[in-house]
């Protein structure tokens, strides 16, 4: 859990010079946000909602004025505030509103695929299996955006 609180001094916005970086990224103001940020705004999808991974990342980029936010550091930062809640054990994130690209479930969560579904469909929540990946069924009607 003490990977939750280490900031680092974060956050930080890097510049990018290299032009094929910033055309293949969508600009040169790259954030990298603290776990903490990606905590924070997980904490506000209610029940029965869910979110993916792209819009929290956007969300945070808008709020920091930067371009887009580091995908490799948001990737690891979401899974840490997943472990952290499990860790805890009481006052949890829910992690599990959290969704990959085109509402893909996320293997790396604690307890992986099994219980990334049990937890949606506890909270009303359709998840469906196309080929060995599971995705929230129609999760674009669900989905929530941070604001």
């Amino acid at each position: 859990m003490t990977k939750l609180h280490d900031a680092k001094g974060m956050p930080l916005i890097q510049e990018l010079t290299d032009p094929q970086q910033i055309a293949r990224l969508g600009g040169a103001r790259m954030l990298i946000a603290p776990p903490l940020a990606y905590d924070s705004v997980m904490r506000r999808v209610p029940a029965g909602k869910v979110m993916t991974a792209d819009s929290l990342r956007d969300y945070l980029a808008r709020e920091h004025g930067a371009d887009f936010t580091c995908p490799l550091t948001a990737g690891i930062f979401i899974n840490i505030v997943a472990q952290a809640s499990v860790e805890r054990g009481e006052d949890p994130t829910p992690y599990w509103r959290t969704l990959r690209r085109g509402g893909e479930l996320n293997e790396k969560y604690p307890d992986g695929i099994d219980c990334h579904r049990a937890l949606l469909e506890a909270e009303g929540l359709q998840v469906v299996q196309r080929g060995k990946r599971y995705f929230v069924q129609d999760w674009e009607q669900h989905q929530y955006l941070p604001q």
